[in-house]
């Protein structure tokens, strides 16, 4: 382990975190961090329009799956039905800039509106054949990249990774909420924190 960590491994043993462990949640945190860079700039996604010869960025082709809501990505549409507040909840993003993004999606013939079958009052999204069609295309490119990776992989290290890798997933959520015993530290380590000074707009 470099240098630079040595007070961060002190401070990680004395919360009661055993060295191994402390090792391997830095090699993680280190492959996570280089996967993350690489995912905020959407390199798949990109490579994907571009091939595709799709017109379209990245934020349309987002909305346009959270219209058709494919199943292993969005299972939150018992009534089947999606609206431009699902599609905002979908995609954490405000409801007008939903509004926009689908708006657009329609201009292209990609979206279009319907009646709820369940309350005739209400407006819902659904793809077109168009919109259908690239979504199935981009889906298809997406999965050919991965399963032609994973075809390098054993059967047995696919199933050895997937329940790990979806137990390790929801670390996140348990880091909501700290344990008891170590409350105190997280207080005494925002206790010896600097001041920053707040900028204000006048």
């Amino acid at each position: 382990m470099a240098e630079r960590d040595e007070n961060l491994i002190k401070n990680l043993t004395g919360a009661g975190i055993a060295q191994p462990v402390i090792a391997a949640a830095l090699d993680i945190d280190g492959v996570l961090q280089r996967w993350r860079r690489r995912v905020v700039k959407r390199e798949l996604g990109q490579r994907a329009l571009a091939d595709l010869g799709l017109e379209l960025d990245l934020a349309q082709l987002d909305a346009l799956m959270a219209v058709r809501a494919p199943r292993n990505e969005f299972d939150d549409t018992p009534c089947g039905e999606t609206m431009v507040s699902t599609v905002a909840d979908r995609l954490g993003i405000d409801p007008s800039r939903a509004s926009r993004l689908t708006g657009e999606l329609i201009r292209l013939g990609l979206v279009r509106r319907a009646v709820s079958q369940r309350d005739g009052r209400r407006s819902v999204l659904k793809t077109t054949d168009a919109g259908e069609q690239v979504v199935q295309a981009v889906r298809l490119y997406k999965f050919m990249a991965l399963g032609d990776f994973l075809s390098e992989w054993t059967p047995q290290e696919i199933q050895q990774f997937l329940p790990l890798f979806e137990r390790f997933s929801a670390w996140s959520d348990r880091t909501e909420h700290l344990p008891d015993h170590l409350k105190d530290r997280v207080s005494d380590l925002a206790a010896s924190l600097p001041t920053i000074p707040v900028e204000r707009d006048d």
